[in-house]
């Protein structure tokens, strides 16, 4: 039985692939200090999307300049096995893929599980939730993407709403799944996540929101205020 990521109050995860990476690990410390819970890297092949970012030896550059706060490493590569190894190597603290990117997804995921990262299962807009069903023993969280992965920046995708409230049905109707945190990936901005926590959103993984504003500690507080209230 997997042990869910447990969160006090919400879970804000800034993804670096907005960041400014010719200062990234200053840039990394400074929205830890303005209240950071996790940080996310987002991981491109320009295969599976049409982008090339980073690879895991990011994940272990930060940690060797003194990131403490845990790293999620997103994997949005074909085939992702490979990856997998390397990014638990690099000292990641969660792994995120996708299920069409792995060759066999339960040896995927315990892998992941057998290194003691945390493990989710990502899911684009138009992947099925049915493709996640018989792997739910094995994840600490669903990322549901409300964008098509591959840039930085893009709007959110209206549908997730009502994806978000049919991967809600689906976890209550297997009652032990039924607390499996929801992290939402993509156009993340303050005019709308309020109304994303309003559908049962535990986490969310943000990037130009923040890293585009040139006070990282006004916008955080923002963020949580508009959250909590």
């Amino acid at each position: 039985m997997h042990k869910n990521i447990k969160y006090n109050s919400f879970c804000i995860c800034p993804s670096i692939l907005s960041a400014n990476l010719a200062t990234l690990g200053e840039d990394v410390n400074r929205v830890i200090l303005a209240g950071a819970d996790r940080i996310h890297i987002d991981v491109m092949d320009n295969h599976y999307v049409p982008n090339l970012t980073f690879g895991p030896i990011i994940c272990k550059s930060l940690i060797k300049f003194g990131i403490k706060i845990p790293i999620d490493i997103h994997l949005m590569a074909k085939p992702v096995e490979l990856l997998i190894k390397r990014s638990i190597e690099a000292g990641a603290n969660g792994i995120i893929f996708h299920p069409e990117c792995s060759q066999n997804v339960d040896k995927s995921l315990d892998l992941i599980k057998r290194a003691n990262c945390q493990s989710a299962l990502a899911i684009n807009p138009a992947t099925s939730l049915n493709s996640i069903i018989d792997f739910l023993d094995k994840c600490d969280k669903i990322v549901l993407m409300a964008v098509n992965p591959g840039f930085e920046n893009q709007k959110f995708i209206p549908e997730t709403f009502n994806k978000i409230k049919k991967l809600k049905i689906l976890l209550q109707n297997f009652k032990k799944y039924k607390n499996i945190p929801i992290e939402i990936d993509g156009g993340v901005k303050y005019q709308n996540i309020k109304k994303i926590a309003n559908f049962g959103v535990n986490s969310f993984v943000i990037g130009s929101e923040i890293f585009h504003n040139k006070n990282y500690h006004h916008i955080m507080k923002k963020l949580r205020k508009k959250l909590e209230n």
